[in-house]
């Protein structure tokens, strides 16, 4: 099948502000260390985008008539190498570049300037006529207009100096305040109001007492030496920073699990954030399960008629008709603006519209291009010898058979399946046939479609033959000796078959992909797994799989790639197809139904999680900003179709994004800004739906306010996005070099800028103390670790996790959680649901904390680890484990026994209560001190040395050289 010719838009999409962004270059000679992690961008580029996002005019295109969207982004290759300026703006935009001056390096999202005007490239899939693309009409466009690429640099290699070994013996405080768990002002569901909220015009007097600048500093700003104090973590979850809103505006934010910002306290200008050298960014989590989630059905949505904001609880009511945008500040009046405002008992302000900030619509009709498309899925499954040896059809099957009736749908849901060897198969499911016929297309150079209308079959009809299907599929192949996969054209197929409805696509693979368009071959050298400073090949080897996922994001096609296998798969390559077209990645090393029963029950669990998740179709999703901020820079799995709206085939709870940010304009004149995520959806019912988050925050003009603010998971989550795009676009080794620079510049600027008296050591403010340790667990995780055997395809994985991942899983993958749980009591237990829930303590990541007469449960988000070590209580043993004796327990143990005991109770209630907070269920591996598995855990110490990475206390000397020259 031809493809269309396509432009090359990444995953991580940057456009460029009007304004000189501050992710920039300085001019000066080279010395000094690398850059960090920043994003370059050149102004005065021609625009890579072809929609403006102006205000909708006149009513919705026809439903007959084709939609082109607008040129695609310029492509994107690696940037040539450059020399680093010690005078870069780490996290600010730059002077004009002087051509005459050597380029820097930095941390840049690397692009190259635009083809010229001339080369216009359509979005695959606009010339079909099945699906309309200007969802961009329909959400109705945002503030940014079409804005400009940019241009990246890349950073040298910087090696660590000398330093002596091990970890000075100090005194641990007493304790670690700032960061103890505490509830938060956040809502849960509808809130009580009692008056009309304050907005920004209202916000001055409120503001003016609650100034940082106080006779006591804040806690946040509390100097800590990190070289002195060594227990620097919580004894619970790090909470983020509460923004420093008047309590009656605080209680109407958005939760921080689902929209958070970098910096709770925003600059006044660009200067300002310049010189702190922080990145300001947001992570939202926009579809995440609600337990309450108040839904408004009505026939007009209230928006602003600027800016097109949806109406909040941060808006200012100047009157029962008139009201002033948070966004733009327009002033909004007459019937079109006011008219479901007026007359709701006289007081406008008590809409649930203005008293949550998470708020879903029932959309109207003006909000479709076609009728809502029914809930389609289609399983594309590897049939080929190494697929049936691995023995996951069984479990994929049977997993399919027990959760048909927990697919989201409703009368409509279509179903269908696909087959590939080195041929493809489809199934003919119609009604009225005894059994599933097979049909068998060999023409694997031109697919086509044998029977369109009976391989999509509607699931209430045709279920006794799906469910036949699923029984017989995994003998139907025991006896194949066929070892080649056909996996390209078989996607081919599935988009074929799904471009007239759009929907899901499953697929199931497991090797190399070795015939047909798409076909790859190995780039892995396992001999430099650990030897080579720079990772190659972690940029894909074809870009057919990413012209394809382009093609399925135009038709509202979604594909989810699960890659079960032990041998290399050039994940690289293959996980384009869902990077692009909004689907997912799983991935399962080593699946065996024999050999490894852990990763059997795993997928298992997860498919579950899968088949009956919540799900959105046909969705897009702009992010708003107050005028003055400006985005340029998206990072998760989506296709951008202008600069601000990105096209979500389908949505799921479980996905992440974050968003890069500069200011364009002085913000000197606002006391907040605030931000807006709008998702726009078609429900598994059918159901039109507009889900909206909306942010406010404090604008402040000093140094030391801006680092109160600073909510350091946040940092650390965007600065892990921006480590994987300059892994992929420039090095891994420019990836790691700017990750240490982000901790040296902002522990500069707060000793330069932040501090008011200074001290000896290396001295970071409270909000930020952990920063030095996240940076160095990222240096140690899979994503981004040299000298440690790291199989390249785990190593892509972990990226494409740290890229999509909603922030509260990503942190428990940098920094795992430890717990020492031989000894639980019920003293600080919480009580959910008539359970009581033990909470240990956290403990640093560190040998040292281990005891031999212990056990200790370490949770790194996808797997748990118990280790028990040699003198463990026997009381432990067996009354938890249920064997008479250490020697005893098994070296695969992967479930805990339920034994009547107190101990028992409390640690499988304890490691259940850890599981229930995250969708994917994470395996337990329960391991003796001789265990295989000991080298995966003691990999999670990240406060320990390696023969290749220093300790968490040889870095913070690193920092000290570097913070103090």
């Amino acid at each position: 099948m031809s493809q269309p010719s396509v432009g090359s838009p990444a995953n991580h999409v940057t456009s460029a502000p009007s304004q000189p962004s501050r992710y920039g270059i300085q001019n000066s000679p080279p010395q000094g260390p690398p850059a960090p992690l920043n994003s370059s961008v050149q102004p005065g580029q021609p625009s890579g985008y072809g929609i403006q996002n102006s205000p909708p005019q006149g009513p919705p295109a026809p439903l007959n008539s084709s939609v082109q969207p607008g040129p695609t982004p310029p492509p994107f290759n690696p940037p040539s190498s450059q020399t680093y300026q010690p005078g870069r703006q780490p996290f600010g935009p730059p002077p004009p570049l002087r051509p005459a001056a050597p380029p820097t390096g930095q941390l840049n999202n690397a692009a190259t300037p635009p083809p010229p005007a001339a080369a216009k490239q359509e979005v695959p899939g606009a010339e079909r006529a099945h699906i309309h693309n200007s969802f961009d009409a329909l959400e109705s466009g945002g503030r940014n207009a079409a804005q400009h690429p940019p241009q990246m640099g890349r950073a040298v290699g910087l090696s660590y100096p000398s330093l002596p070994p091990g970890y000075q013996n100090m005194a641990a405080p007493p304790s670690a305040p700032g960061m103890q768990t505490r509830s938060q002002p956040y809502p849960a569901g509808a809130q009580s109001f009692q008056q009309a909220p304050l907005g920004p015009a209202q916000l001055g007097s409120a503001l003016g007492g609650m100034s940082l600048h106080q006779s006591q500093p804040p806690e946040a700003l509390r100097a800590i030496n990190l070289l002195q104090e060594r227990n620097l973590l919580p004894q619970g979850p790090v909470t983020p920073p509460v923004p420093c809103l008047p309590q009656d505006l605080q209680r109407l934010n958005c939760s921080p699990e689902v929209f958070r910002c970098t910096l709770t306290n925003i600059p006044q200008t660009q200067s300002l954030l310049n010189k702190a050298k922080l990145p300001l960014g947001l992570l939202l989590h926009p579809f995440r399960d609600m337990s309450q989630l108040p839904v408004v059905t009505s026939s007009t949505i209230v928006r602003c008629r600027s800016c097109r904001t949806y109406i909040n609880p941060f808006v200012t009511f100047l009157d029962q008709r008139r009201w002033k945008c948070n966004l733009c500040y327009r002033v909004n009046e007459g019937r079109a603006s006011a008219s479901q405002l007026v007359h709701y008992d006289g007081e406008p302000h008590k809409r649930p519209e203005v008293k949550n900030p998470t708020i879903e619509f029932i959309a109207p009709s003006e909000y479709m291009l076609r009728p809502p498309q029914p809930a389609v899925y289609l399983f594309v499954l590897d049939v080929s010898h190494n697929a049936v040896e691995t023995g996951y059809l069984d479990t994929v099957c049977q997993s399919l058979l027990d959760s048909l009736s927990l697919l989201p749908g409703d009368t409509r849901t279509k179903i269908g399946f696909i087959t590939f060897d080195s041929t493809v198969h489809f199934y003919n499911l119609q009604e009225g046939l005894s059994q599933p016929q097979m049909l068998v297309v060999s023409d694997i150079e031109d697919i086509f479609i044998p029977t369109p209308d009976s391989l999509l079959v509607n699931l209430s009809e045709c279920k006794e033959l799906v469910q036949d299907l699923l029984k017989g599929l995994p003998q139907m192949f025991t006896r194949t000796l066929e070892t080649q996969c056909a996996l390209g054209p078989a996607l081919q197929a599935a988009f074929k078959l799904l471009s007239p409805t759009g929907g899901r696509v499953s697929v199931f693979q497991t090797q190399l992909p070795s015939v047909g368009v798409g076909a790859l071959k190995s780039r892995e050298d396992p001999n430099q797994r650990a030897s080579a400073k720079d990772i190659p090949h972690l940029t894909p080897a074809t870009d057919f799989y990413k012209k394809l996922a382009l093609d399925c994001s135009g038709q509202q096609i979604a594909v989810d790639l699960f890659l079960l296998s032990g041998q290399y798969c050039d994940l690289a390559s293959l996980a384009c197809i869902s990077k692009y077209s909004a689907g997912g990645v799983h991935y399962y090393p080593s699946y065996h139904h024999l050999h490894n029963p852990a990763q059997v029950e795993q997928l298992q669990r997860d498919l579950k999680r899968y088949i009956s998740r919540k799900i959105g179709f046909e969705s897009v999703m702009r992010v708003r900003c107050t005028k003055g901020l400006s985005i340029h820079t998206f990072h998760g799995n989506f296709f951008v179709r202008s600069t601000d709206l990105l096209s979500l085939p389908n949505i799921n709870p479980d996905s992440g994004f974050a968003v890069q940010m500069s200011i364009e304009e002085n913000l000197v004149d606002m006391q907040v800004v605030s931000f807006q995520a709008a998702l726009l959806y078609t429900s598994s019912k059918g159901e039109r739906r507009i889900r909206v988050h909306t942010l406010c925050l404090p604008v402040v003009n000093s140094m030391a306010d801006i680092f109160a603010g600073a909510d350091v998971q946040a940092i650390t989550g965007l600065l892990a996005s921006m480590a994987v795009d300059r892994s992929v676009t420039a090095s891994l080794s420019d990836a790691r070099d700017a990750l240490v620079n982000a901790a040296i510049d902002s522990l500069r600027a707060y000793r330069s800028g932040g501090l008011s008296v200074q001290q000896p050591g290396l001295v970071a403010p409270a909000c930020l103390r952990l920063l030095p340790l996240y940076v160095v667990a990222l240096l140690k995780q899979k994503a981004f670790r040299t000298g440690t055997s790291t199989r390249l395809d785990e190593r892509v994985f972990a990226m494409c996790q740290l890229k999509y991942q909603p922030l509260a899983y990503m942190m428990l993958m940098i920094h795992p959680a430890l717990y020492r749980v031989d000894n639980l009591t019920d003293e600080g237990a919480i009580s959910i649901a008539d359970r009581t829930i033990p909470q240990p303590a956290i403990l640093q990541l560190s040998v040292e904390k281990l005891s031999r007469d212990g056990s200790f449960l370490m949770d790194s988000g996808s797997v748990l680890y118990l280790w028990v070590g040699r003198n463990c209580a026997p009381n432990f043993i067996t009354q938890v484990l249920g064997v008479p004796n250490y020697t005893a327990i098994p070296q695969t143990m992967t479930q805990l026994p339920e034994l009547d005991t107190a101990e028992s109770t409390r640690t499988r209630a304890f490691i259940s209560w850890l599981r229930e907070q995250r969708p994917f269920y994470p395996i337990l591996h329960v391991i003796r001190e001789e265990s295989p598995l000991k080298a995966s855990f003691m990999q999670h110490m990240v406060e320990d040395r390696t023969e290749s990475a220093l300790s968490y206390y040889e870095f913070l000397l690193h920092l000290q050289q570097q913070v103090n020259k």
